[in-house]
């Protein structure tokens, strides 16, 4: 019997593209047909904390908040259905001539590099089922007007080139971290990461809070890269050989 069509919703967020040592890009997964369970898991933690505002890394420290932002990262290890994968990039480490000299291409480039890759191997991991994919991302930091355009279509050449068959992301949707709480979950998992690569938090709370997420894979901080393979929370960072070990 031939299986079902499995689709995939990614919600994409950034950090630090605003002239820090680090920039980096976050990805929320969950099969799409998770969004109504995700909606309500979230929806009750709120209730249950009374906590109203948006979800963001930024508000994590705030003592009201901290009991809220602790089980919420629970939630995130608890539920196998969900998966972040993020990529970090030492700003001072790429090299423009690759990039046509631009910063802005060269993040796009590392935006649309994280998304391709990891659709591959979802791909690899299901050879033999049909697949399809759907991003959400917050408004993507290029002065070019049609990022998210110029993303769907590169990706989809990247993995048709590599991959064959159909297009595989079906739709790219520019969307509000306001209007999206998956976006919001995705900042909140990618800011405790580049805090921890930028080391600039000077609020114990907030290490603490990154800690508390470092405590589920292990690791007494998370600053540190994970194997390609690892599925429920990866890092990929950009080691440079010619300068870092």
């Amino acid at each position: 019997m031939a299986k079902g069509k499995l689709i995939w919703h990614i919600a994409c967020d950034e950090s630090g593209i605003d002239g820090q040592v680090y920039y980096g890009f976050g990805s929320l997964w969950m099969k799409y047909q998770r969004r109504g369970d995700f909606a309500r898991i979230i929806r009750n933690l709120r209730e249950k904390h009374r906590y109203e505002n948006e979800i963001k890394w930024q508000r994590a420290h705030q003592k009201n908040n901290i009991a809220f932002y602790k089980e919420l990262a629970d939630v995130f290890f608890k539920h196998a259905w969900l998966a972040f994968h993020c990529i970090v990039i030492r700003k001072g480490l790429v090299d423009k001539s690759f990039h046509d000299g631009d910063y802005d291409l060269a993040m796009r480039k590392h935006f649309t590099t994280l998304i391709s890759s990891k659709i591959k191997a979802v791909k690899k991991a299901h050879p033999d089922q049909q697949s399809e994919f759907r991003v959400e991302v917050d408004p993507l930091p290029s002065r070019y007007d049609k990022a998210g355009e110029a993303f769907h279509t590169i990706a989809n050449n990247i993995l048709k080139q590599e991959l064959g068959g159909d297009a595989l992301i079906q739709t790219v949707v520019t969307k509000d971290s306001k209007d999206s709480q998956q976006i919001q979950l995705a900042d909140f998992l990618l800011g405790a990461v580049m805090s921890a690569f930028q080391g600039k938090v000077t609020s114990d709370r907030k290490r603490d809070m990154a800690n508390h997420i470092a405590s589920y894979l292990g690791w007494d901080s998370l600053q540190h890269d994970t194997w390609n393979h690892e599925r429920k929370f990866n890092i990929w960072y950009f080691h440079d050989v010619r300068r870092e070990r």
